[in-house]
């Protein structure tokens, strides 16, 4: 049989191997007919359907795109004039000889630590969904650590310069994600790393990685995500008796994300060890956390909790989810944002268990509590149309959640 790099034609061959009809495999797989025959005719879905597809197949998630690796996904951001401030301050013109400097301009020596300040504050905007914040002011911070990284050619000043321009290009290529501008997200973590590497801090570099395996997996690059992420944990794993909590912050998100590409490519059990190891790290903090100064984010003992409640969620096991979650709801708090990504796990796990009203309230709670972070969240919208799915009259609650999510 020829090989082929078109998902719905990876696809028709599978089910031909597996000797299955159409309908036999939307059945397996949980899905309508419709749309099984939608993606052998070239249609696209998200992850959460190729991966159902996979499980129903028994193979990767990953062979449905392309042999020996996931299809690379190209999103071209050329025509997002509202990316082009962040664009050029994250892909500047260069010449053979370096950086172009647009114009000759006597400037004053770099503050570096107005810019520690500015990039504090553009990453708390950022995790309270201040969105149009970030987008004004980032560009602007990476112009200025390219400013700096010019100046200070050299001793403690350049090093720090070198650090400051790596975190910003770690915020653009965290906002880039989440604007799904993918190609531009790569470019930005990239350079990121080449400044972590030259000012010879590791773990700012792995967290790097970690952002670029998240870019990886939204791109359905599974392989690919799994792959960076444990080859990195691996270069930086700590001493657990002797290691700083930074240290162990850093590895330990490393290793959930090697986890959360994992499970998505219907590999549960390597999906289980990276959640165990990173329990490891997890005890070894007790009751504190590490890493928080990373773009990688905060890790303590209930991360690895939190994925592996994930996990579940992708394999479709929403009995263990909320099981598990009522553990951890009873073992302590976490960042707003980690509970929230949460609550989502949580509430698609009450619609698959047809709990509606369960689901409903969390959509409800998370629309009064976070409503910029919400809208970003194409899951939350799946999981509130999956609640109206036979409803003819809708209560003001919904038809207030079915405006906000622009679900007929």
């Amino acid at each position: 049989m020829p090989d082929s790099t078109v998902p719905g034609d990876r696809l028709r061959e599978m089910r031909l191997i597996r000797g299955l009809t159409q309908e036999q495999l939307a059945e397996r797989a949980g899905l309508s007919l419709p749309t099984v025959k939608k993606l052998e005719r070239g249609g696209s879905a998200r992850i959460e359907t190729y991966h159902a597809l996979a499980r129903a197949l028994r193979v990767t998630t990953s062979t449905l795109f392309e042999t020996g690796g996931p299809r690379r996904r190209t999103h071209a951001d050329d025509d997002r004039f509202d990316l082009m401030a962040l664009r050029q301050a994250v892909a500047p013109p260069v010449t053979p000889s370096g950086r172009l400097r647009l114009a000759a301009t006597v400037e004053p020596e770099p503050d570096l630590q107005q810019m520690k300040h500015t990039a504090t504050a553009l990453d708390e905007a950022y995790h309270r969904d201040d969105y149009l914040t970030v987008a004004e002011l980032l560009p602007a911070l990476i112009q200025s650590t390219h400013v700096a990284v010019d100046h200070f050619d050299s001793g403690s000043q350049r090093i720090e310069a070198l650090k400051l321009r790596a975190d910003a290009l770690q915020m653009a290529g965290r906002y880039l994600t989440q604007l799904r501008a993918y190609d531009l997200a790569h470019l930005a973590l990239r350079e990121s790393m080449r400044d972590a590497a030259a000012a010879g801090d590791a773990l700012r570099g792995g967290a790097a990685v970690y952002l670029e395996g998240w870019t990886l997996i939204r791109e359905a690059r599974l392989d690919e995500a799994e792959q960076v992420a444990a080859a990195t944990a691996d270069d930086i794993e700590p001493r657990l008796s002797r290691a700083s909590r930074d240290e162990l912050g850093v590895w330990g998100r490393l290793l959930l994300k090697a986890s959360a590409a994992a499970a998505r490519n219907n590999k549960p059990s390597e999906a289980k060890d990276f959640v165990q190891m990173a329990r490891a790290a997890g005890a070894a903090l007790g009751n504190g956390s590490g890493g928080a100064g990373y773009k990688s984010g905060r890790f303590n003992n209930l991360s690895a909790a939190y994925q592996a409640v994930e996990n579940y969620m992708v394999a479709e096991r929403p009995d263990r989810v909320l099981g598990l979650s009522e553990r951890i709801s009873a073992a302590g708090a976490s960042t707003s944002n980690t509970k929230h990504r949460h609550l989502l796990d949580v509430a698609r796990a009450h619609v698959l268990l047809r709990h509606d009203d369960e689901a409903e309230g969390i959509l409800a709670a998370l629309y009064e509590e976070s409503p910029d972070w919400l809208s970003h969240q194409r899951m939350a919208a799946d999981v509130f149309s999956d609640v109206l799915r036979k409803r003819r009259r809708l209560t003001q609650r919904q038809r207030k959640l079915a405006e906000f999510f622009s679900v007929a």
